[in-house]
């Protein structure tokens, strides 16, 4: 497998801030994903959001076009659906319990310097790296 171009990931972080802040300027809203998901879905409290599904839609569609246009990356998933069911509900329960996920704040609120928002994304991260030390290592 060929090493990935640095630009590739720069290119992509820049279009997640520029989509991040043009979101928040024209809609007045962050660009958190579970909230977005659920507006797309018509799960959120304010029910079906139009800009919500266009924005996920532009998502599915530059990740198809990136593929597409990149080399595709070897994936190996080595457990069984099952858990991997079981960790996208235990994901989903809790960016809805936290009131938002690593993209809302991690992105939008540390970029806006909320300290709800820097205190989630730290727990966030602090839980992935317990997670993956007990995977690997236990």
């Amino acid at each position: 497998m060929e090493p990935l171009n640095p630009l590739w990931p720069l290119a992509g972080g820049l279009l997640i801030g520029l989509s991040s802040g043009l979101y928040l300027l024209l809609a007045g809203r962050i660009a958190g994903i579970s909230e977005l998901a659920a507006g797309a879905a018509g799960l959120a409290r304010s029910g079906f959001r139009p800009e919500a599904a266009l924005f996920v839609l532009a998502m599915v569609a530059g990740a198809g076009l990136a593929a597409f246009f990149l080399r595709r990356p070897d994936v190996l998933i080595p457990v069984s659906t099952g858990p991997l069911v079981l960790a996208g509900l235990l994901v989903g329960y809790g960016s809805r319990l936290g009131s938002g996920c690593t993209s809302g704040h991690g992105i939008c609120g540390i970029g806006r310097l909320s300290p709800r928002s820097i205190i989630a994304t730290i727990t966030f991260m602090a839980v992935a790296m317990v997670t993956v030390f007990l995977i690997r290592h236990l």
